[in-house]
């Protein structure tokens, strides 16, 4: 019996942090970053980093619903990153880092909306959540260097300075949904 695997496409500042934190969860089959939430056609890194395309950096996380789902898959997103600072994520700065979830159907539009007023109405962060639901239009992967780049590149200064942390986020705070390494 084939595995009819999911997607969910998020956006939470850089494509590296996300990439990285999403595949140490047991039930993501595949992370690969890449650009969303525009019109402008086949975007490069050099022209979403202008700021000028309206993409973010974003990462499409091929999941198995049978082992964790949509809302769990938020849950973590909302937790190793900032969704109340507008088109920022620490010092990257731009609307290319924005917090941002594109959904593929109308069932993840409402899990996220319901998600976001939970957070909302327990005042889970001090500042208002600016993260933009959207419908998916069209994703486009990443340059193949921008692909796997922690595991490729963990003793760089921003690896260590920016991922790790968000990784070990990912470890302390969702244990019991870690891959077995």
């Amino acid at each position: 019996m084939a595995i009819s695997l999911a997607l969910a496409t998020l956006g939470g500042g850089c494509f590296w942090c996300l990439e990285a934190a999403f595949e140490q969860l047991n039930g993501v089959e595949q992370v690969t970053s890449g650009y969303a939430g525009s019109s402008y056609p086949n975007p490069t890194y050099e022209a979403v980093s202008s700021g000028k395309t309206g993409h973010a950096e974003v990462v499409q996380i091929e999941f198995d619903p049978q082992k964790i789902s949509y809302e769990q898959l938020l849950t973590v997103f909302f937790t190793i990153h900032d969704p109340t600072t507008e088109n920022r994520q620490g010092n990257d700065i731009g609307s290319q880092y924005r917090s941002i979830i594109l959904t593929q159907d109308e069932t993840q539009r409402q899990t996220a909306q319901a998600i976001i007023a939970d957070l909302t109405a327990k005042h889970k962060f001090s500042n208002p959540i600016v993260t933009e639901v959207t419908p998916l239009t069209q994703f486009y992967p990443a340059e193949t260097y921008h692909q796997d780049y922690f595991k490729k590149h963990p003793d760089k200064a921003y690896c260590q300075l920016v991922v790790q942390p968000k990784i070990d986020k990912v470890k302390t705070h969702f244990t019991p949904m870690l891959k077995a390494f």
